[in-house]
């Protein structure tokens, strides 16, 4: 395969110097929206709010609760962790945590796409990690001498890994390979530079 999919996008050292606008566009084109993760949090405080003036409605005008009772759910809240098996409490404690943890990470964490920024002082160009992997499958697949579906790169942030199945009998230099890739990665100029990790599989594959 020449496609290679990863997550992650490039840090904004290769946009020093430029224009304060394309920096923006830049940042905004390689980080990931938080959207998602707003609209979610925004929809989970809005149900438990409607879900509390719900009750609160009922109990003013003298009917049953449609769950629990405010008042009622108060007083457990208070109690706890009476009235709660160990178990069950240690796992709603666990969930709970987990979601304000994801939460948490999507605010303070920054959001990458996978792509990437090319050096240029001039224009701001961004390519996509599928990209730039298939650009460097075909290089590493002519220095291996090997098919399309013998390759497979993988390209993240930091990190580039070219997968090659070679053709049984036909033996593949692992240095070949590696020095292809890593002119090829050296003339697109991606910034920051990822490392390079080449992996030729023991076994091998008949060929046509």
């Amino acid at each position: 395969m020449d496609n290679g999919i990863a997550g992650g996008g490039i840090a904004d050292s290769g946009t020093a110097g430029q224009d304060p606008g394309i920096r923006t566009i830049l940042r905004r084109e390689t980080r990931s929206s938080r959207a998602v993760a707003a609209g979610a949090a925004a929809v989970l405080v809005i149900a438990v709010c409607v879900y509390g003036l719900l009750e609160s409605a009922l109990r003013v005008i003298g009917q049953p609760p449609w769950l629990i009772d405010p008042q009622t759910a108060a007083e457990r809240l208070v109690d706890l962790p009476a009235g709660i098996p160990p178990l069950l409490l240690g796992a709603t404690g666990a969930v709970l945590a987990m979601f304000g943890l994801v939460f948490l990470l999507n605010a303070v964490l920054p959001g990458r796409r996978a792509r990437h920024l090319l050096e240029d002082r001039r224009v701001g160009i961004v390519v996509d990690d599928e990209v730039i992997a298939s650009s460097l499958a075909r290089r590493a697949r002519a220095a291996a001498n090997v098919t399309q579906e013998q390759v497979m790169v993988v390209v993240s942030q930091r990190l580039v890994v070219v997968n090659v199945r070679p053709t049984s009998g036909v033996p593949v230099r692992e240095e070949a390979v590696q020095s292809a890739v890593e002119d090829e990665l050296r003339a697109m100029a991606p910034s920051p530079m990822p490392d390079i990790r080449v992996n030729v599989a023991v076994s091998g594959v008949v060929g046509a």
